[in-house]
């Protein structure tokens, strides 16, 4: 099955009125997922993006809660400072 039908049957059988995510939000959670995944570790991109769909559900939009977990990430990517 090809990814839009199988989000598409996805989203009817969790009954979200909103159905399967646009294309904008496609691109904005595999993004996130890549740098999890590359920067922490592999099992970080599902996990990432399950917490920021949590953050989602309760209310944040998806733009502020990726630009959130990305900017967590690269502070914690950053080496400390010297001083």
């Amino acid at each position: 099955m090809d990814l839009k039908p199988w989000l598409n049957a996805l989203a009817q059988a969790l009954q979200l009125p909103e159905g399967a995510p646009s294309d904008h939000a496609m691109r904005t959670l595999l993004s996130l997922a890549r740098d999890a995944a590359h920067e922490v570790e592999r099992p970080a991109a599902p996990l990432t993006t399950f917490l920021v769909g949590v953050a989602v559900g309760r209310g944040a939009t998806l733009d502020a809660a990726a630009g959130t977990a990305t900017s967590l990430l690269m502070d914690y990517l950053e080496p400390p400072t010297e001083t």
